[in-house]
């Protein structure tokens, strides 16, 4: 696939949008102010800005619980993310959710969920809901990661999915981590996620999800089978994440993971090596890059001014919106 310079930027920015948001959000985690857990994607940007600069506004995306990435490739407004990240009523979710909870569902991020593979069947249905609509050429995509494959609502989707061909895309960040015990320590040697879906009749594709033209041609792949209505496909994507499972530090202290393994991973930074190859071919400047960082910095200020001038939800409104009185 050919790509042009301005799709080219169009991903680089997208990835450096969200590496700097989430440096950002971890300089102020610690002040105390952002009340519920955050689980970031640093080093992971090149899957959600590939995929989601593969799908249209009219196409759906659903996550898990690391979900800041998707959210903000798929067109979510970053003020009212971190408006819920403070737990305010202008948030997302109008504060009662926090990081875990994202959705926007003018731009198609019908949900995020932190409860391990319980998208999975969500997204199945989503999909299966636009071909009843007679809206096949919607696609529907789900981010999961390499722990949710271990669930058995993962099997049961992908066996419902190819039966009913649905226009969906398994999206599998595989990290090698399910917080702290790596792939090989909880799945036997020589399995890999796409032969298993390969068993359930789908086919599958394995890239390096460091790379975001990888990642976008791909994602394109699979997008286009499934808008000609040839059903689903999975994507198992290799990448890295840098900080901790859940929180704004690093933890190679900890020892689960060495301090060689991480440099290893972080020299192959997504964003370093887009930004190598777009200066390479010129399609870009130090200047315009430089541009873009302060355009976003500036852009992240002004969401957290927004966070903190706005109030907490009701207490009154305290029992809207469950499921029993």
């Amino acid at each position: 696939m050919e790509i042009d310079a301005g799709t080219a930027k169009r991903l680089f920015f997208s990835m450096l949008r969200i590496r700097i948001i989430e440096e950002r959000i971890a300089d102020l985690y610690p002040r105390g102010e952002m009340r519920c857990p955050v689980h970031l994607c640093t080093g992971q940007e090149a899957v959600a800005a590939g995929v989601c600069g593969a799908l249209t506004p009219e196409d759906y995306a659903l996550s898990g619980h690391r979900s800041h990435g998707h959210y903000l490739a798929k067109g979510g407004d970053l003020r009212s993310m971190m408006a819920e990240l403070f737990g305010k009523a202008t948030g997302c979710c109008a504060g009662r959710s926090g990081s875990m909870h994202l959705i926007v569902p003018s731009e198609g991020v019908l949900a995020s969920v932190p409860i391990l593979s319980s998208t999975i069947p969500i997204a199945a249905g989503v999909a299966f809901a636009s071909g009843l609509l007679g809206q096949s050429s919607r696609v529907t995509v789900i981010f999961l990661g390499d722990a949710a494959t271990e669930e058995g609502a993962f099997h049961e989707t992908l066996n419902f999915a190819a039966l009913k061909r649905l226009p969906i895309i398994f999206v599998c960040e595989n990290n090698l981590y399910s917080v702290y015990t790596r792939i090989d320590d909880r799945q036997p040697a020589g399995r890999s996620v796409t032969e298993l879906a390969r068993a359930h009749a789908m086919p599958a594709e394995h890239g390096d999800g460091n790379d975001v033209l990888e990642v976008f041609r791909l994602a394109g792949v699979g997008i286009e089978r499934a808008r000609r209505g040839e059903g689903p496909t999975l994507l198992e994507f290799d990448t890295y994440r840098w900080r901790e499972h859940c929180g704004p530090s690093f933890d190679n202290h900890l020892g689960y993971r060495t301090e060689k393994e991480f440099l290893e991973w972080k020299k192959r930074c997504p964003i370093e090596r887009m930004e190598q190859w777009l200066l390479e071919r010129r399609w870009t400047s130090k200047v315009e890059i430089d541009a873009e960082v302060g355009r976003i910095e500036k852009e992240f200020a002004e969401a957290v001014d927004f966070a903190r001038n706005s109030p907490f939800p009701d207490p009154e409104t305290l029992l809207q919106h469950v499921y029993a009185e």
